[in-house]
């Protein structure tokens, strides 16, 4: 059985303002306080939610939550706002009724939060399927998409909504989402230009600078720097909690979900980057030769970025900032704008791309998510729009957000009253009239359309001549005086005129939330949301997508000299429309409300709620609630509830439940005029007499569980004594049966014992039967078997002496024919028995000799030079021979062995061994050494890159060297590089060629005898090498580059063989002077290096250690 709960279980202080007693101000709002403190942050006034913002997290909207409100009771759970949306959705689907839900408070109370939670509930109850599923999803996904063009950081609200939207969702039959329609009511354009201290700019502008990758911005001429922006704030451009990259990841998923074009994404932004491009156009006066002054731009490069986004022409533009064309009837007159007029030609253009913008995504968003035009829909609206604003300075935004609350609470009123009385007429309850405080006089003061404040806002804007703000004032102190509503210091009213907390320049609207103070500055100007005609033609004239949409007026096909509907015509015309179509659908209300100014949790204001609980007038609405009945209940959950009150009707009542619930008002003796019977509610008139049912009612609860306690401790030990009695009969059963189980055991125990005393006796008299029949056995065995053993020793010994007799026989009869047959050979072997004995002998040698060879036969390796001792002289010219021809065939296996590369190696090594052998002494240390070539890597080392390339062909070696200076016979380094056809030298540092040197220009080389690394190349004479000289190098691989350049050479086709020259002193020749070089042994110095020293200018000495 499903367990029944109310919202006045566990109730934490009152969780229906219209049963707090007693009701006044400072109840209601210790009361919200209770609650506040105790994470209640939701509150009723009867079928109206109070909503708390808790600035934080609570556990209150999970999916259990969800499913725990889902097609309950209003009044069946604690407060909560899933329990209105769940209320509204019923009556929707089930007795389909078109639902309004209306969310209203100051920014920063949570009013978005609770829109969105709403359509996450309802998302959550309706029906699956694939294609409702993607409408949730569009229908919820558009919330960010609106959020980041549309909401801004405020003081009072991180993400405040700077715009008001109505949603009109539409469901089918069986309350499955269709889609939906959006409406949006002013975008506060004016923060697009400038914004207050402490706040921000619209979300998208700090979102596409964040999150956008390089190439995006790269495409539209943006820097990540909000600082460069004119239109961007900087005191809080960073706001803690908001991430605004991964924001804007969002949105573009968001907008993707929805069904906008990638085409269509990269226009909005590139108009969302022209915004920020218009900011930072500035302007300069420049005097004509008529004395006026006219503008001109300062910086043309954000105009030329600008443009190329747009599509548009600089010159098209520029003159648009410049000049302003007004028409007439037949004529046209061109004016030139100053600098004043230039920016606000240009703020214009700025607030009236960007307010059209959105515009066109709130009519985007509508194409994808509009339901099919089939049969009626049923249809769900939620409309979240701002709040009432007093702020210290208060302008045109703020009177029309007012005067659009003021048409929402006087709906709110008429729509309250009209629910209660069509209640009370639907349930037979006499209706009397309330007294209230009826705001239709403040709604007439401001929209009245002959006396009305806009109107004459209107007049004035459309009046020729000279038009101030002042002159408005005026106006409104000459109609507006006698209005009890309007206050100014100017007006005919002389109670007015010495009130100094009314400037001069301001008038003053006492509201149904309190009086705001307005300064008139700015109403002319904003009202008239004036652009140029030449600023909307020039935007019509770019190539971009979306301008023709955004500016239809400047088609100069369709000019309208008619002047365009100002901004507070359009806003009461949308207010209108909206107020006729919350009459149209049964409303429901959520009140936000902020409990503090910083945004922190646990914190509660009380001066702060409570003026928030005067201007959303509560209190008047929980007056209106109680004027009549303060609760009213179904007979069935009302009866359920009370029942235990009444002996006649607990614990089971048989009849109508009406008629229970009289019996039990007559058996508490409840005053008549205290309740009234309608035909399906009990409707009770005072608070108090709910809380004396209430407080019976948890008496009765105390008594029935102390009734209940006794009960259940009776049979609880009336079972534990049964259970003991059970117990005792059984525990006797199995004692009796253990005794005689082990009575059964002992005398088991004791037969078995006798019995086995019996087999024991038995047994060892028929062992020691066996054994007796056993031992005669084993006697005659053994004396049989000691007389065949006699027998068998007999025969044995007879065999064996007839055995030795027949070999005695066998030995005589060999020892006489060996005997005959060496008698009749003996002639014969004397003859040729040296020739076989020395021949055999010789053979058994040279066995002996080879086998031994083998076991001691040396290495493979061509160089090892040990080889087996003769051990005959008569060996020795085989001996000498069989070594040459093993070291033949180890040489010819060693050559196999070789690839072409080693044999290269070889072959140089080999010639090098010809050239320097015996001649230089460097050459015995470079045997070991293996020819590299290459010893920069220079095709691999990047550093020679730029080197490489420059080489045509193959380079054979490349090395450093130490090119001498004939001067100081100091070294620099350069890279050696020797190819087919040329040498080359480089500089180390930078890879340029200092010389090439064809090798046909090379006559000869000359080296010393000594140890040291020099040596010289010497050119031929006349050639275009041989200009500078000969060269003189230094090098450690020289054996090995000296023998490259030899091999090299004879390899050529077209050279003659190079000359290597020996010798301890030669000559060189620099330029025009021949320098001769002389190689000298000296003691160490400097580390045992080789050191040159110039002494005369035809004298270059080098001189070698002797240890080297």
């Amino acid at each position: 059985m499903e367990v029944k709960t109310s919202l006045l279980d566990n109730m934490i202080g009152v969780g229906d303002m219209v049963l707090l007693e007693p009701l006044s101000e400072d109840s209601f709002i210790a009361n919200l306080r209770n609650r506040f403190d105790h994470n209640e942050i939701y509150t009723y006034i009867g079928s109206v939610v109070i909503s708390m913002n808790p600035y934080r997290s609570l556990p209150i909207f999970t999916p259990e939550k969800v499913e725990e409100y889902r097609n309950r009771n209003f009044y069946e759970l604690s407060p909560h706002i899933y329990a209105l949306a769940d209320e509204a959705y019923r009556s929707l689907r089930d007795q389909d009724k078109d639902q309004c839900i209306l969310i209203t408070g100051e920014s920063g109370a949570g009013k978005t939060e609770a829109s969105k939670l709403v359509m996450s509930y309802v998302a959550a109850v309706c029906g699956k399927g694939q294609e409702v599923n993607k409408v949730k999803e569009q229908l919820l996904q558009s919330n960010p998409v609106l959020e980041a063009f549309g909401n801004a950081k405020t003081v009072r609200n991180d993400n405040s909504s700077r715009f008001g939207k109505y949603m009109d969702i539409e469901f089918d039959f069986k309350g499955d989402p269709l889609g939906g329609v959006i409406s949006n009511y002013l975008l506060e354009k004016s923060r697009v230009v400038k914004q207050p201290r402490g706040e921000r700019n619209f979300h998208i502008f700090y979102q596409l600078l964040s999150g956008a990758s390089d190439d995006t911005l790269k495409k539209l001429k943006l820097d990540r720097d909000f600082s460069k922006y004119n239109y961007l704030s900087l005191d809080s451009a960073a706001v803690n909690g908001l991430d605004d990259a991964a924001n804007f990841r969002t949105v573009r998923n968001a907008m993707q979900i929805v069904g906008f074009m990638e085409d269509e994404v990269q226009s909005v932004l590139e108009l969302v980057a022209a915004v920020l491009k218009l900011g930072n156009i500035e302007f300069k006066p420049e005097s004509r030769c008529n004395g006026n002054d006219e503008s001109r731009i300062r910086d043309k490069n954000d105009l030329k970025e600008m443009c190329e986004l747009l599509g548009t022409e600089q010159t098209v533009l520029e003159r648009a900032f410049s000049y302003r064309t007004v028409e007439a009837k037949q004529e046209k007159v061109c004016t030139t704008l100053n600098v004043a007029q230039a920016y606000y030609a240009r703020d214009a253009l700025a607030k009236n791309l960007y307010s059209r913008l959105f515009s066109w995504l709130v009519t985007r968003i509508n194409e994808s998510i509009k339901a099919a035009p089939k049969s009626r829909h049923k249809v769900m609206g939620v409309l979240d729009i701002y709040g009432f604003e007093i702020f210290e300075e208060n302008s045109f935004e703020q009177f029309i957000i007012n005067y659009c609350n003021e048409k929402l609470q006087q709906i709110f009123i008429e729509l309250t009253l009209r629910e209660e009385q069509e209640e009370y007429v639907r349930e037979g309850i006499e209706w009397t009239n309330i007294e209230y405080f009826n705001n239709a006089i403040i709604c007439d003061l401001i929209e009245n359309h002959q006396n009305g404040i806009l109107a004459m806002l209107d007049e004035e804007c459309l009046r020729p001549g000279t038009v101030t703000d002042e002159t408005f004032l005026d106006k409104l102190n000459t109609i507006c005086a006698e209005h009890l509503h309007f206050e100014s210091r100017l007006s005919k009213s002389s109670k007015f005129l010495t009130d100094h907390s009314l400037p001069h320049n301001c008038f003053r609207i006492q509201h149904y939330a309190g009086k705001v103070l307005y300064r008139a500055e700015g109403f002319v100007d904003k009202n008239n949301d004036l652009l140029y005609r030449d600023l909307s033609q020039a935007m019509y004239k770019a190539n971009h997508s979306l301008m023709k949409q955004l500016f239809p007026e400047g088609n100069p096909a369709k000019v309208n000299l008619k002047r365009p509907p100002t901004a507070g015509f359009q806003f009461r015309h949308s207010v209108g429309t909206l107020m006729r179509n919350l009459q149209t659908k049964n409303p429901n209300y959520i009140r936000c409300i902020k409990p503090n100014d910083k945004k922190a949790s646990h914190i509660f204001t009380d001066s702060l709620v409570c003026h928030q609980v005067r201007y959303l007038g509560l209190m008047e609405n929980v007056r209106v609630r109680r004027a009549g009945y303060a609760f009213r209940q179904a007979y069935e959950p009302c009866l359920e509830r009370y029942k235990m009150l009444c002996k006649r009707t607990w614990p089971h009542w048989r009849g109508p439940a009406r008629e229970g619930v009289e019996v039990l008002m007559a058996d508490l003796t409840v005053p008549a005029e205290e309740f009234s019977y309608g035909r399906s509610k009990v409707f009770i008139r005072n608070p108090r007499t709910l809380f004396f049912l209430e407080e019976r009612r948890r008496q009765c609860l105390q008594d029935l569980a102390t009734l209940i306690q006794k009960i259940y401790r009776g049979w609880k030990c009336r079972s534990h004594f049964l259970l003991l009695k059970k117990s005792q009969i059984v525990v006797a059963a199995w004692y009796r049966r253990y005794a005689q189980q082990n009575k059964y055991k002992r005398i088991k125990s004791a037969t078995t014992v006798v019995q086995s005393y019996t087999r024991g006796w038995q047994a060892r008299k028929l062992l020691r039967e066996l054994k007796y029949q056993k031992r005669c056995e084993e006697a005659v065995t053994t004396i049989s078997a000691y007389w065949h053993g006699t027998q068998a020793r007999r025969e044995l010994r007879r065999l064996k002496e007839e055995a030795r007799r027949k070999h005695a026989v066998a030995v005589i009869w060999a020892y006489w024919k060996g005997l005959k047959v060496r008698r009749e050979y003996r002639k014969f072997f004397r003859a040729n028995a040296g020739k076989k004995i020395y021949n055999f002998t010789i053979q058994r040698i040279m066995q002996k000799y080879f086998l031994g060879l083998k076991s001691t036969m040396p290495s493979m390796s061509p160089i090892d030079k040990s080889w087996p001792v003769k051990p005959y002289l008569f060996l020795d010219g085989v001996h000498s021979e069989l070594r040459r021809i093993f070291h033949l065939w180890r040489c010819t296996k060693y050559r196999s062995e070789f690839t072409e590369e080693k044999k290269a190696v070889f072959e140089e090594k080999l010639e090098a061994s010809e050239i320097f052998k015996d001649k230089k002494a460097l050459y015995a240390s470079s045997v070991s050494q293996p020819f590299m070539g290459d010893y920069l890597e220079i095709s691999k080392n990047p550093k020679y890159q730029k080197l490489n390339s420059a080489m045509d062909e193959k380079v054979l070696l490349a090395d450093v060297v130490n090119k001498i200076n004939r001067a100081n016979g100091k070294g620099t380094a350069r890279i050696f590089l020797l190819t087919k056809n040329s040498v080359v030298l480089a500089d180390q540092k930078t890879g340029q060629v200092k010389a090439s040197v064809p090798l046909p220009d090379l006559t000869s080389v000359s080296v010393s005898t000594q140890s040291d690394g020099f040596f010289a190349l010497k050119l031929k004479e006349g050639s275009a090498s041989a200009i500078k000289g000969d060269f003189l190098l230094s090098s450690e691989h020289l054996i090995e580059i000296i023998t490259k350049l030899h091999r090299t050479g004879a390899t050529a086709a077209d050279s003659e063989q190079l000359n290597i020259d020996i010798s301890d002193e030669f000559l060189v020749q620099f330029k025009h002077d021949k320098v001769c070089v002389k190689f000298i042994q000296g003691a160490p110095k400097n580390g045992n290096s080789v050191s040159c020293k110039r002494k005369n200018n035809r004298l270059l000495e080098v001189s070698v250690p002797s240890t080297v």
